[in-house]
């Protein structure tokens, strides 16, 4: 290296002394090179890896995945550099021998471990060492990088030996991140983990594990390198080749939430995990406008509204009980009331009513071949005229007709009787509550009856461009077959090759693709092997329902504060869970506040304590040194103003002011869009407003505990 990687400040020049400083500059020197060897080879292989053959099947997808990883790779050795590394620790007893932690392993070209994988368990006492408990570690060394170079560092010693070959500083590492300015997306924390939240991060993944906590106690945080380390730890959670079974799925608040932690996953190495609102599980329902009437809402949060999906489906799957004279030019064949039955039945359960459609027309079709004795020719052409049959095709459709999901539930909505039969539990009073003129005026409410519905009923276009590839495939066959009758009655040859077209290895081989309609995938459709759910406080009973059905496995990551649950939460997590299908709960806390400053949590607290005295209200561990602030809505401009021209770098957030235009640093949110969010700078405006009882008090404690730093609230 031509500069060494630190770049220390004159404030910190005790911490320069060769001494503390000299073997990590050695290391680091080392890394680099190994970096430049590895990223010119990892370059070298996907430039070969390119050049070969697409291929076709497993070959083809083996080589997309191995350019996939090679990418990847390759991207995240460029994005961190030497900053890879977040810090080092030193055993007690193998002082001369400092392991190095990094977001991802690297081994140079002897074997060397130049950098230990921070989900690996050799890295676990880093992040698990505390005072009481040194995990048989001498010291712990943290490093701040700015631009690709170490501005600081922070090291905690636990042993004589550690001591006298540490920086000791008044604070730790840890508690001086937390005075850093905020940026539109969540910073960067991995190196700055508390040994309670690497406890959580590293809990198994069985079942449903419950992290419950206050603002600013780092759920969020946890949530996230949660799935990064349960993808790297846990083999059972990846996806399967060739297949959408499997891996990570984050489902956050809001539009915002996603926004804001949107560089997380990426920069612990983990690009593949798909992140979603509950709003984007449901393509095509348009906006989602939030439920007016509470009473309305509330019987549609109950799981057994979801559960009328069925039997509203099940109406369109009843076998005719006539039979049915099918004419054609080989003879007249009847279909009976016992082979409607025997057709109806041969779809496998939980196959989608609409792609289960084909399948009965198909065994339809069979049963009728079946009372046919023609040759083979004679078969397949009365089997393609059975396929197009008209009186076929029309009683088909009338006993088992393709759904449109959406008209499923609004049928529900607009049709009373048809609500009474799906769901008998509802009363008089109830199925006139849930009756609208408009039957696709979507709510929130609505979300989880149409997801059901989407799943039961499948994908209606999917059946179109099915019906659409097979006329494709149908068409080019019959022409081919023609072209192979006149190759083969003028192949004049001895061993007669022209006859080898027949064969059905040769004509799978000529189907063309290219004329086919792709059917693009749902990537949101599962199923999941596990699920992260943050703000899980505010789901209802149906919502889980939505989840529960995209991770059979039950493995669960859920995130939230009963606290901060609009609607109240006076059960347990443990009885919520059960209620609505889990079958093992694990509970986890935290309960110290990272984020929010003892001097807004004073004022914070006994808002929510008014409404839920039981609250779990975090413990502040640090203070800002500045005084929450009072005064009048005319003041918001000149606070805002004030605060920009004296903070050049951060965020802040105007609460309660639709009006108030956001600019590139000041976002203007709601209490509900602001959750999961965190600024430097947070104005409350009109906080009575928010409403009574316990909505508006959450809506405030929210509000008020984003900041990390000034609060000011205007009335």
């Amino acid at each position: 290296m031509t500069t060494s990687v630190f770049d220390l400040p004159d404030a910190l020049a005790g911490k320069a002394r060769p001494d503390l400083i000299a073997a990590d500059a050695t290391h680091f020197a080392h890394i680099e090179r190994v970096l430049a060897d590895q990223l010119g080879g990892l370059a070298d292989r996907l430039d070969e890896t390119r050049r070969q053959p697409g291929g076709h099947g497993q070959a083809a997808l083996d080589r997309d995945l191995e350019i996939h990883r090679l990418t990847a790779r390759a991207r995240m050795l460029r994005r961190y550099s030497l900053d890879l590394c977040l810090g080092r620790m030193v055993r007690a007893d193998d002082p001369g021998h400092p392991v190095y932690i990094g977001r991802l392993g690297l081994i140079d070209g002897d074997g060397r471990q130049l950098l230990v994988d921070w989900r690996s368990p050799a890295a676990e006492p880093f992040f698990a060492a505390t005072a009481a408990d040194p995990r048989g570690l001498a010291s712990r060394r943290r490093y701040r990088w700015t631009g690709g170079r170490i501005t600081d560092f922070w090291d905690e010693a636990w042993t004589e030996e550690g001591r006298a070959h540490a920086a000791l500083d008044d604070d730790s590492a840890f508690l001086a991140s937390l005075g850093s300015s905020r940026e539109p997306r969540m910073r960067d924390v991995l190196g700055t983990l508390q040994a309670d939240q690497d406890a959580i991060i590293r809990a198994g993944s069985r079942g449903a594990l419950v992290v419950d906590g206050g603002p600013g106690t780092g759920k969020t945080v946890v949530a996230l390198h949660r799935a990064a380390y349960l993808l790297y730890a846990d083999p059972r959670l990846g996806r399967e080749q060739g297949t959408r079974r499997g891996g990570v799925l984050v489902v956050g608040p809001h539009q915002p939430y996603l926004a804001y932690v949107a560089d997380v996953l990426p920069s612990l190495g983990e690009e593949g995990v798909q992140t979603c609102t509950l709003r984007d599980l449901v393509p095509g329902c348009g906006d989602l406008r939030h439920e007016q009437d509470a009473a309305v809402a509330r019987l549609k949060a109950d799981r057994r509204m979801v559960e009328a999906i069925e039997p509203a489906v099940g109406l369109y799957e009843e076998p005719p009980t006539t039979s049915l004279l099918v004419e054609t030019p080989w003879g007249d064949l009847r279909l009976t009331a016992g082979d409607w039955a025997e057709a109806f039945g041969t779809p496998d359960p939980g196959t989608p009513h609409n792609e289960a459609r084909a399948e009965v027309h198909d065994a339809l079709v069979d049963i009728l071949l079946d009372r046919y004795n023609g040759d083979d020719g004679e078969r397949d052409r009365l089997r393609r005229h059975l396929r197009r049959h008209p009186a076929l095709v029309d009683a088909l459709g009338g006993a088992w007709p393709l759904l449109d999901p959406f008209d499923v539930v609004g049928d529900l909505w607009e049709v009373p009787a048809y609500l009474r039969h799906c769901a008998p539990w509802l009363g008089s009073e109830e199925l006139q509550l849930l009756r609208r003129t408009d039957p696709r005026a979507w709510t929130m409410a609505d979300l989880p009856l149409l997801d059901a519905a989407r799943r039961r009923v499948g994908d209606p276009d999917a059946s179109r461009r099915r019906a659409r590839n097979e006329a494709v495939l149908a068409s080019e066959r019959a022409e081919r077959s023609f072209v192979i009758d006149q190759l083969i009655e003028h192949d004049d040859s001895e061993m007669k090759l022209m006859s080898m077209l027949r064969g059905q290895d040769a004509q799978n081989d000529l189907d063309d693709p290219s004329g086919l309609v792709e059917v693009s995938p749902n990537l949101l459709a599962g199923p999941f092997a596990h699920i992260v759910v943050d703000e899980a406080q505010e789901l209802t009973d149906a919502e889980w329902q939505t989840l529960l059905a995209r991770c059979p496995s039950r493995s669960f990551t859920i995130v939230g504060d009963r606290a901060q649950a609009r609607a109240g939460f006076p059960e347990s997590w443990e009885a919520r869970l059960r209620r609505v299908g889990f079958t093992e709960v694990r509970t986890a806390s935290l309960s110290i506040n990272y984020r929010t400053p003892e001097e807004v949590m004073a004022e914070a607290a006994p808002v929510i304590r008014q409404e839920i005295p039981d609250a779990n209200v975090p413990t502040s561990i640090r203070r800002a040194g500045v005084a929450v602030r009072h005064g009048v809505r005319a003041g918001l401009a000149g606070v805002v103003a004030d605060w920009v021209a004296a903070n050049p770098s951060g965020t802040a957030c105007v609460i309660g002011d639709p009006s108030y235009a956001a600019t590139d640093r000041v976002q203007s949110l709601s209490p509900t869009l602001a959750k999961g969010l965190e600024f430097d700078l947070v104005v409350l405006v009109d906080p009575g407003s928010f409403g009574a009882g316990v909505a508006g008090a959450v809506d405030r404690y929210v509000a008020m505990t984003r900041t990390t730093r000034e609060l000011v609230v205007l009335s």
